[in-house]
């Protein structure tokens, strides 16, 4: 019974750190109406921004974290601009298609700035063991997934209370009859996008601190991605809440069914389950309407 207590909890605070990766993928989806499959690799550029100004420049924590924070913020803008802002009006095939040639695009860039080899990630969360009776609580994960609700509360706060908010959720809904209320749906999207590639970078440092940095890190955006979908590309708790769904069973599919898979089951989880629901409620657990099927 600890140890399936131990395992669920793990699978809650990791499951956390999933859903601060969907929060990126739903705040840029609730202006800018695109699922960005690329997102993964904006969590990678963040982990090599903030290594490359802790690391390589030497810049103490408390300037390396909020510049490679804006640095991402204005890279998912530029990304607006530059690649998808041309493509408003076209089809959502076209718009899936310019997002999986960014990530190919960004993956080789990455490796042209970087390098492939893996190195160490700055330690900015606190690493090691909490315990707490028998169970044992990542201290990193922990706090990452603090952060997580409480972002969460706070961006959902500003999606209903604040009026920049209100203008994105209305973008969200339809953006003629936002323009036609006097809503400017291009600064919408610019914040949205600013929003989604700050979060990335952010899921970035919970994810590899203290680790090591490598190109596979761009992975979390595959595991996030039906993440987003499970909750609702539009909710903003529902990428929190999908991500503990996940989080849990994956964990408990890794501990129990692994086993008896040679270690299949718990990769193809986050997939699988996201499959499951989608085919009983197209637009996700906590999702505004059906998705548009491609």
């Amino acid at each position: 019974m600890i140890e399936l207590a131990q395992t669920t909890i793990g699978g809650v605070l990791t499951g956390l750190v999933y859903g601060l990766v969907a929060l990126s993928f739903v705040v840029i989806y609730r202006a800018a109406r695109i699922v960005n499959v690329a997102q993964g690799q904006l969590v990678l550029v963040g982990a090599f921004l903030l290594w490359t100004a802790a690391s390589a420049l030497g810049l103490p924590l408390w300037l390396a974290v909020p510049a490679a924070l804006a640095g991402t913020g204005l890279l998912g803008v530029v990304l607006e601009r530059l690649v998808f802002r041309p493509l408003v009006g076209q089809s959502g095939f076209t718009i899936v298609l310019a997002t999986i040639a960014l990530l190919v695009l960004l993956q080789g860039l990455v490796q042209l700035l970087w390098g492939a080899e893996t190195r160490p990630f700055p330690a900015v969360l606190p690493s090691g063991s909490l315990h707490l009776g028998p169970f044992r609580l990542n201290r990193t994960l922990l706090l990452g997934g603090v952060l997580t609700v409480l972002l969460t509360e706070v961006l959902h706060w500003f999606f209903l209370h604040t009026r920049e908010g209100l203008r994105l959720a209305a973008v969200a809904e339809d953006h003629f009859t936002a323009l036609s209320m006097g809503i400017s749906v291009r600064r919408a999207t610019t914040i949205a996008w600013l929003l989604g590639g700050a979060l990335a970078c952010l899921a970035a440092m919970v994810l590899l601190s203290g680790r090591l940095l490598g190109a596979s890190a761009a992975g979390i955006g595959f595991v996030a991605l039906p993440v987003a979908l499970l909750g609702g590309l539009e909710s903003v708790r529902g990428a929190a809440l999908a991500g503990v769904i996940v989080g849990v069973g994956e964990a408990l599919a890794s501990a129990y069914l692994d086993p008896l898979t040679n270690g299949a089951m718990s990769p193809i989880f986050p997939f699988a389950l996201m499959v499951i629901v989608l085919l009983i409620r197209p637009q996700g657990l906590f999702g505004w309407r059906v998705i548009e099927r491609l």
